[in-house]
């Protein structure tokens, strides 16, 4: 992967690799530091956090010397708090999701702070672009956590975004190794995000009961829960029974609510419950089977891709074709 994108250039990372900013599993320094270290961008997820144990987190990431990013959902009650911070520490790149980046640009672009927007659709995209955002991310609906609630898949939503902007596209969900990456590179992107395999990481924040159901499920072991709201794709376990069987016998909302509220992310990632709580993860948890240190897995992402991006170059016409 010895090439220049307009994600590398811009943001000063060796290789187009971006580790997805996971609540939880990135609430901490050290995966971030671990993957920025080793050429990608590692990215703090600022959403479970308090301003400071953020602000620590990131003074261990910024002493690499390596650049980094923070992501804060800007919908999170502590939004206005981490954005303050990440100006105050002089972050360099913000990543902003679930929430409009105009209100906020004038003063980050004035800092120097790259803005790199996660966005749903080729609409969302171009609002993005317009606002002035320095590149765009979007995710199909392969991805773990909240996926766009369209449920348009990763090659067709990726391409579509790729027609809609001019500036660069980072791109993911589904993707687990480098043949994965090169297949985004394809369609367009100029670098891609990876959630679920940097989550199977010795270095991300979680339960290790939480990794163990994530390494033992098969490539049909997730589950879209909450359709037609805001949904959120989690491994089958005990509460996504529930909550499928109460929808498919006609369960009314305030029912699926109850059990909606009634499980959560931290009940896995920090307690350890995966039969209860929501396991947040994408379905490329199937074509992963053992933890890798994110240095390491930054390394053989990097050898995978060059194996395929070469079966790709060895490609020749058929005989008799021009």
């Amino acid at each position: 992967m010895a090439f220049e994108t307009r994600i590398t250039e811009l943001l000063g990372i060796r290789y187009p690799i971006i580790q997805a900013g996971m609540s939880w599993a990135s609430s901490n320094a050290e995966l971030a530091a671990a993957v920025s270290q080793a050429g990608g961008l590692g990215v703090i997820g600022a959403g479970p956090m308090y301003p400071d144990d953020l602000r620590a987190a990131i003074r261990k990431v910024k002493a690499t010397g390596r650049p980094f990013a923070v992501n804060v959902p800007l919908y999170n009650k502590r939004a206005a708090a981490f954005l303050d911070l990440v100006l105050e520490e002089r972050v360099p790149i913000l990543i902003a999701s679930q929430g409009g980046p105009k209100q906020h640009l004038a003063r980050f672009k004035a800092a120097g702070v790259k803005w790199l927007h996660v966005t749903a659709s080729p609409a969302h995209a171009r609002k993005a672009e317009a606002a002035g955002v320095d590149a765009v991310i979007v995710v199909g609906v392969e991805a773990g956590g909240h996926p766009a609630p369209d449920e348009v898949g990763t090659l067709v939503v990726v391409r579509a975004v790729c027609k809609a902007v001019s500036i660069p596209v980072i791109a993911g969900g589904g993707v687990a190794d480098g043949a994965g990456i090169a297949a985004l590179f394809c369609l367009g992107v100029d670098g891609v995000q990876l959630g679920t395999r940097f989550l199977l990481t010795p270095e991300s924040n979680l339960h290790p009961a939480y990794k163990a159901a994530a390494l033992a499920a098969g490539i049909a072991g997730t589950t879209l829960v909450g359709r037609g709201k805001l949904p959120i794709r989690v491994l089958k376990n005990d509460f996504t029974g529930e909550y499928d069987a109460a929808e498919r016998r006609g369960g009314s909302a305030d029912e699926l609510k109850t059990i909606y509220d009634g499980s959560s992310l931290k009940l896995a990632a920090l307690d350890g419950d995966v039969a209860r709580g929501k396991v947040e993860v994408g379905q490329s948890a199937g074509l992963i089977d053992e933890l890798v240190p994110a240095g390491e897995l930054v390394a053989r992402l990097v050898a995978e891709f060059d194996r395929a991006a070469a079966r790709l170059a060895a490609l020749r016409p058929a005989a008799g074709t021009t």
